[in-house]
């Protein structure tokens, strides 16, 4: 009936596959299948079969054999694959969860996916598939703290406001002490950056001194009024709102925005508050220095300009520090706060419902 190089063809079977060929709907899979066929019937060698039809030559005596054992019905349906692995179980998925919220493996703080795996006796990426689908993340932490103050909302709606619509004719400054940056110079010279690896820096370091930078940054535009010193008492503090009245114009007001620290209280900086009325400030919730903006341009400062740098002297700092302040105000950008202040409290109010439920 049929040789290694030739199969026979039924009129109805043949009929049926010239009918695929030709149609304009049917599936292209159908229509190279037939076309294989089709062509074994017609003495084709193998070559040309492969050459016409763009498939393999084991594609090509795979749909030959599936011919002769089942026929044209056997062209329509895909081969049996295996299955896929069963999907897991409702009650498997509730107990990695219920483990991962509830429990601690022994001896750790937080359960790792190779941890967990063991556990619950799965692969770690079916358990990473379950923490991702619950988006569970036991291996990371935030930090937080809900402010204390007694006078949080008051503050908050103050200092947005500062923010979102300040006054007409007037600075609004965010101002604050970054302490005891120190200037570290490693014990060896580290490597440099090339193709396929990392620069390389010591994990050790020899300490040379500390300075403080004072920064005073302009909402509105971004520009940053800084300066180093080598401590941050009220004298220093003093020292730094007498260089914001020199740097800015006089005929407007300043409001500036402060933390709580003990300096910015003192009573010879209220007297010269009191000398200077147009400057006036605005104090931060306890607990909340997430608020003044200046802190996002030490994070700046920080990783652009000091974490990574290497100072053999507090000059050497201070000359980098000054740099990189010149620098910004090349082309200072603003950082812009969209947080409205009813936002924030209805955020602090859900943070403190849960620790209450909790504790």
């Amino acid at each position: 009936m049929e040789s290694e190089s030739c199969i026979w063809l039924s009129p109805e079977d043949r009929a049926r596959l010239e009918g695929w060929v030709a149609g304009r709907k049917t599936p292209q899979k159908l229509v190279w299948r037939a076309r294989i066929v089709l062509m074994w019937s017609q003495r084709a060698r193998i070559t040309e079969i492969i050459r016409a039809t763009d498939k393999t030559k084991r594609t090509a005596y795979r749909w030959r054999d599936r011919y002769l054992s089942r026929g044209v019905a056997g062209l329509e349906r895909d081969a049996t694959r295996p299955g896929r692995k069963p999907p897991l179980d409702a009650a498997t998925i509730e107990r990695v969860v219920t483990m991962t919220l509830n429990d601690k493996p022994p001896g750790s703080t937080h359960w790792s996916l190779r941890k967990m795996a063991k556990a619950v006796g799965l692969s770690h990426s079916s358990v990473q598939r379950i923490w991702a689908a619950h988006e569970l993340k036991p291996h990371l932490t935030r930090s937080f703290k809900l402010s204390n103050d007694p006078r949080f909302c008051e503050k908050v709606q103050d200092i947005v406001g500062l923010y979102l619509d300040p006054p007409d004719k007037a600075l609004v400054l965010s101002v604050d002490e970054k302490s005891q940056i120190q200037a570290l110079d490693r014990t060896q010279p580290g490597l440099p950056l090339k193709k396929g690896r990392a620069g390389t820096m010591t994990h050790d370091y020899k300490r040379h001194g500390t300075t403080t930078l004072f920064a005073a940054l302009d909402v509105a535009t971004g520009k940053v009024i800084g300066e180093c010193m080598s401590r941050h008492r009220h004298q220093e503090f003093l020292r730094f709102l007498r260089t914001i009245d020199r740097n800015t114009p006089k005929s407007l007001d300043r409001h500036l925005v402060v933390d709580n620290y003990a300096t910015h209280k003192h009573p010879k900086v209220k007297a010269w508050l009191k000398r200077h009325p147009r400057f006036h400030l605005h104090f931060t919730p306890t607990s909340a220095s997430w608020i003044n903006l200046v802190e996002r341009f030490f994070g700046l400062i920080t990783s652009d300009a000091i974490r990574r740098g290497v100072f053999r002297s507090v000059a050497e700092l201070k000359t980098a520090i000054e740099a990189y302040l010149k620098q910004h105000n090349i082309e200072p950008k603003p950082f812009v706060w969209t947080a409205s202040a009813t936002d924030i409290l209805e955020k602090v109010a859900r943070g403190r419902q849960v620790l209450e439920s909790l504790h």
